[in-house]
């Protein structure tokens, strides 16, 4: 079910990585639900090809597979989107691999491929956005969180330094792009129900499921949970919200 304005979002272009699964793909779905225009990236084209199938019909969505490996690859790569489709009115950078492994264990290579597809990603849309007539005035950035970023877990060390960069980005981001009326945040979820999720339960089995479940007052999550968020805060109703990292997370981070 929508809950927003079926034209909350009308007449704006929006950028959403990751967007062939999980997070991205359900928040993809309803931003064209409420009358945006999808780029939609990721490095699955078939999924990718199914998502733009599900949005909106009447507006022309584009796919844009790609793999996010560093920081300039990533700014030229955004540079080119706005060159060839518009200015963008807001960025969801929900791309991100995932990496549950004692510290002992990671490699360089392991490092690598995640702070890339993650941190430094996040970076490149950085300096993207800093250049005129990439974003519009007044858009919005949006980067996927994790409570990991403020909460210890063992086997998260790589995953928590990277939500924990990702929110000081977010900050500093913000301070640096409110001239121009640019707002940037991040959204701090707690486990929520995707195909990551579904492996990282059938990993650490029943006993150790139900304490984690316990850890979220309200249960677990869905995308859309974080999908709602998302659109909210790209929506001129968050027209005064920057440089905030919100809490999606069913009470996690309340105890």
């Amino acid at each position: 079910m929508n809950i927003f304005n079926v034209d909350c979002l009308r007449g704006g272009n929006f950028l959403v990585t990751g967007a062939s699964s999980g997070l991205g793909y359900e928040t993809a779905k309803l931003i064209a639900a409420c009358g945006g225009t999808v780029v939609a990236t990721g490095r699955d084209v078939t999924r990718l090809e199914s998502l733009k199938s599900e949005l909106q019909a009447g507006v022309e969505h584009v796919i844009a597979p790609i793999e996010m490996t560093d920081a300039d690859q990533v700014a030229a790569w955004v540079k080119s989107i706005s060159e060839n489709h518009g200015p963008l009115t807001g960025v969801f950078h929900a791309a991100g691999v995932e990496l549950a492994k004692p510290v002992r264990l990671i490699k360089q290579a392991q490092l690598d491929d995640f702070f890339s597809s993650s941190i430094y990603a996040a970076f490149g849309i950085a300096r993207a956005a800093s250049q005129k007539g990439v974003l519009v005035d007044g858009a919005s950035i949006l980067f996927m969180s994790s409570v990991a970023a403020s909460r210890g877990t063992p086997g998260l060390t790589t995953y928590s330094a990277a939500k924990a960069g990702i929110d000081g980005l977010m900050r500093s981001l913000a301070c640096e792009l409110a001239g121009r009326r640019i707002r940037v945040n991040s959204l701090a979820a707690g486990a929520v129900e995707t195909a990551m999720h579904a492996r990282h339960i059938s990993a650490i089995g029943v006993n150790a499921t139900e304490i984690y479940r316990a850890r979220h007052p309200l249960g677990f999550g869905v995308p859309m949970d974080v999908a709602s968020i998302a659109v909210f805060l790209m929506s001129p109703a968050a027209r005064w919200i920057t440089g905030a990292c919100i809490p999606v997370d069913g009470g996690y981070t309340a105890q």
